[in-house]
C-alpha cells in the first residue's frame, strides 16, 4: 500500500513558476537529525495514512486549476508503488516535481526515461565524507554522485539544495559540496530552522547569520551557475 502522510492541496512556492499540490509520502532511509519533517520520516503502527483514491479523486476535480503535482516525504523512491503511482498522475495530465535524497539512482534513472518527473529537487546533505555522520546510514554513497549527475544530464529543470547549519557546514564544506555539483543550473542554500526537528537536541542548535550566508553563497557560486539563499 502507497502510504501516503499527507496532501496539501495548494502550493505557490514548492514547483516554480507552477500552481501545484503537495503529496508528502512516508518513510525515510536517512536519519538527519535536523529534518524538519520528523512525522514523514519514521512510520508509526497507528499512522493514519491519507488513501490513494482520495488523492487521485482529488486531483481528478482538481484539472484544469492545478498546473503539478509535487511529490516529496520522507523519501518517495523507496515505495514500492511509486512508479505506479506517478503513472497515474500523469494520466491525469499533471506535470510532476519530485523530491528526493538522491540515494536510489537507478530508479530515479528510470523514471527520468519513462518520461514520469518533469523537474527533480535533489537534497545535497554535505560532502560525501559526512553524509555517513549526518545520515545515520553506513553506506559508500556512490548513488548520490549517481544521482547528481543524472539529474545534470537529464535535460529536466531540476534544483540542488542543502539545508546548512553550523554543526555540520563552514566555508571548507560549501566549497567541496560546490566540486561535487559543479556545473548545476541551479543551487540553494537553506539556512537551518530549529523549531521542529527529528532529534530534539537539535532544537538548541543555531543557524547562519544572513552574511555568514552570502559568503556561502559567493564560494557556490564559483561552481554553478545559479545560487540562492532560502531562509
Amino acid at each position: 500500500m502507497l502510504k501516503i502522510g499527507g496532501l496539501q492541496k495548494l502550493t505557490l512556492l514548492d514547483y516554480p513558476g507552477k500552481i501545484a499540490a503537495n503529496i508528502f509520502l512516508a518513510g525515510c532511509n536517512f536519519r538527519c537529525g535536523f529534518c524538519h519533517n520528523p512525522d514523514l520520516v519514521i512510520i508509526e503502527p497507528d499512522t493514519n495514512f491519507v488513501t490513494e483514491s482520495e488523492v487521485l479523486d482529488f486531483l481528478n476535480k482538481r484539472k484544469g486549476v492545478l498546473d503539478g503535482v509535487c511529490i516529496g516525504g520522507g523519501e518517495p523512491l523507496l515505495q514500492p508503488e511509486i512508479e505506479e503511482f506517478l503513472n497515474k498522475i500523469k494520466d491525469l495530465g499533471y506535470l510532476i516535481k519530485l523530491d528526493t535524497n538522491g540515494f536510489k539512482a537507478a530508479l530515479l534513472q528510470k523514471l527520468i526515461q519513462q518520461r514520469l518527473i518533469d523537474y527533480i529537487a535533489m537534497d545535497i546533505k554535505s560532502s560525501i565524507n559526512k553524509y555517513e555522520k549526518i545520515t545515520g546510514l553506513k553506506s559508500d554513497f556512490k548513488t548520490i554522485r549517481q544521482s547528481i549527475e543524472l539529474i545534470k544530464n537529464s535535460g529536466l529543470p531540476y534544483e540542488f539544495r542543502t539545508t546548512i547549519l553550523p554543526k555540520y557546514h563552514d566555508a571548507k564544506e560549501i566549497e567541496m559540496i560546490g566540486q561535487m555539483i559543479a556545473g548545476a543550473d541551479n543551487y540553494y542554500l537553506q539556512n537551518f530552522r530549529n523549531q521542529k526537528t527529528l532529534d530534539p537536541t537539535f532544537s538548541k542548535e543555531p543557524s547562519f547569520t544572513d552574511a555568514e550566508l552570502e559568503t556561502f553563497k559567493d564560494i557556490a557560486l564559483k561552481y554553478v551557475k545559479n545560487c540562492q539563499i532560502r531562509n
